[in-house]
């Protein structure tokens, strides 16, 4: 425990949107304006507070916003992120802890410690992905490290659509993102009915497939694919393009000339690196959505299915991505919010915790992870959270396929 009082939170969101984005930001900040804690929610994750200057000090509206009755009333079921989103990486020098002691790498950092002194911040609530988390865990230990740090509280949210979050069952935003997704593979399935065509819908979900498996569960797709099921370590596109087309040739003999095809955007990891993309992003991830996994793998069944069967058969590819990110949070995502972002105070205020990631078990029951529970200390990588090829949850998507 800290022991430190806390009067003043600064919040970041880092990494793409979330459903249910603004429930977190409200319930914390309501949570703290109640109990006399001021609140300041910093602009585009950490863009501005890493090159942070003494002698450029950053504007209210333009830099923060301070988040008041006025801007959290109504805000818990609207969609996007009000203090907006970036992919700033503040600790894209460090590679280890003893990184952290050197002038040239720890720089960024070492600003947004003097942008916490320059408006008295006591505490960070980060939100975002497993990037953020490695950040968060980055600004958490660096106080060992450099002399003279204003001491700050760090507790972070877990955010990612993914909900390949190691420490948390379901993260916010997962279930509402889904279930977007879902409409829009039930609505390519009646397509597919009426025209006699076959669609692949890629989806998101870079490391695991949870989100390919409840869209497509949710959606009654005919097949899902995803990270998890690709054992080899270089996918063989044409071997499972030859199992779809197996699976096309076998629903047509059932009078099923129709179907619709899930693949989870992660699989694209699994391609010859001479096919990958060379898009990376700022924390050194290819950019898998340009690669296309499922226009691939689209064309490729084409071809297989002519080759083998001697028929032409139209199978369309589909992204359905970003737009996932901002629809409105469903009711589940607006209490599991809520209650991460009213925890974020408790750790905070009521535990005096630092260093730790709100999560929640059983019926919505607060806990708190340290982050060295979910950081692997000799690489400074986060733990993953994969499906389980022998969990329920895996073989429900086998019982439900048709």
């Amino acid at each position: 425990m800290s022991g430190k009082e806390i009067k003043h939170v600064g919040i970041i969101f880092s990494g793409g949107p979330a459903p249910a984005a603004n429930t977190v930001i409200s319930a914390l900040a309501m949570a703290c304006r109640k109990n006399g804690v001021k609140v300041t929610g910093f602009l585009y994750g950490y863009r501005f507070l890493e090159e942070f200057s003494e002698g450029a000090p950053l504007l209210e509206g333009e830099h923060f916003v301070i988040l008041d009755r006025d801007n959290l009333e109504e805000l818990r079921n609207t969609s996007g992120v009000i203090i907006h989103n970036s992919r700033a990486n503040p600790g894209s020098m460090v590679s280890s802890l003893e990184d952290l002691k050197d002038n040239n790498k720890n720089k960024k950092l070492v600003n947004i410690f003097k942008a916490f002194e320059y408006y008295k911040i006591d505490a960070l609530v980060s939100i975002g992905g497993d990037d953020t988390l490695k950040t968060a865990n980055l600004i958490y230990r660096i106080q060992d490290f450099v002399k003279g740090l204003r001491p700050v509280s760090i507790v972070h949210i877990p955010k990612t659509i993914d909900n390949d979050y190691y420490g948390i069952d379901w993260t916010f935003g997962f279930f509402s993102a889904a279930e977007y997704g879902a409409r829009s593979i039930r609505n390519l399935k009646a397509d597919s009915f009426s025209s006699g065509n076959w669609f692949v819908v890629e989806l998101m979900g870079r490391k695991a497939g949870w989100l390919a498996y409840a869209t497509g569960m949710m959606g009654e797709a005919t097949r899902i694919i995803s990270v998890e099921d690709i054992e080899e370590e270089v996918l063989d596109l044409e071997a499972l393009a030859t199992e779809i087309s197996l699976l096309i040739e076998r629903r047509k003999k059932e009078g099923k000339n129709f179907g619709v095809v899930c693949v989870a955007e992660g699989v694209a990891d699994k391609l010859p690196d001479e096919v990958k993309t060379k898009e990376i992003d700022s924390h050194g991830n290819i950019v898998l959505t340009s690669v296309g996994i499922g226009r691939m793998l689209a064309e490729t069944i084409a071809q297989v299915h002519e080759r083998r069967t001697g028929e032409k058969v139209k199978v369309i590819p589909k992204q359905v991505g970003y737009e996932t990110r901002c629809t409105p949070p469903s009711g589940y995502d607006v209490i599991l919010g809520s209650q991460l972002g009213v925890g974020a105070y408790r750790a905070l205020v009521e535990e005096g915790l630092s260093g730790v990631m709100v999560s929640i078990n059983g019926g919505f029951d607060l806990q708190y992870v340290e982050f060295n529970k979910l950081i692997d200390p000799s690489t400074g990588r986060t733990r993953l959270k994969l499906i389980d090829r022998q969990s329920d949850f895996w073989r429900l998507a086998r019982f439900l396929e048709p």
